[in-house]
């Protein structure tokens, strides 16, 4: 797997202050997307020890509250069998850190639960299950909306996964809070 990028103290991308890592791949390529360099997935620099040990170093800061995985696509094929491993040691080494992690696909579809089996592999379920949030869902340029949080479009929903599995039914995210003074018109 390659990664494009690596974000420190990013706090747009999920609650808090985090890291980020952006791998690249995906196939879903949105009209519109913000980082279209990253649908390649030889885009960016190879996902090493070295670089894994570099993000361990960051979780190291007690203000810092967790992973964010972005991309490019985070649940392409690929990307999930590269990320299993190391969200393995990352939950073993920091089990108080949480994860993040946006996709463009639907979770019902990561699941297999649509019939979609194309990236529900034998290994998406433990991979989701050391994932504590999911933003799903392609972003759609006719539904972006400028005061939603932490999402692109209106179609995307961000879904607590730990609440989700306690609960045997999706649940989203109590944190979400849209800014409601972009409503009138300013940006649909």
């Amino acid at each position: 797997m390659n990664y494009a990028e690596i974000k420190r103290s990013d706090i747009a991308n999920g609650e808090g202050i985090r890291t980020t890592l952006f791998v690249s791949g995906c196939r879903n390529h949105c009209k519109n997307c913000f980082q279209p360099q990253t649908w390649d997935f030889s885009f960016g620099q190879p996902f090493t020890e070295e670089t894994e040990e570099y993000l361990f170093s960051t979780f190291e800061n007690p203000v810092v509250a967790g992973l964010t995985l972005l991309g490019g696509e985070p649940m392409e094929p690929e990307n999930q069998t590269a990320l299993l491993p190391f969200l393995r040691r990352f939950k073993a080494k920091f089990p108080n850190k949480t994860v993040w992690c946006f996709t463009g696909n639907i979770y019902e579809d990561l699941m297999g639960y649509n019939g979609e089996y194309f990236k529900h592999l034998p290994i998406t379920e433990e991979l989701l299950s050391y994932v504590d949030i999911l933003v799903d869902g392609p972003f759609i340029e006719e539904e972006k909306r400028l005061g939603l949080r932490f999402r692109g479009s209106a179609n995307q929903r961000v879904i607590d996964l730990n609440r989700t599995r306690a609960e045997g039914r999706l649940v989203l995210w109590e944190g979400v809070k849209e800014d409601k003074s972009f409503e009138k018109g300013v940006q649909k």
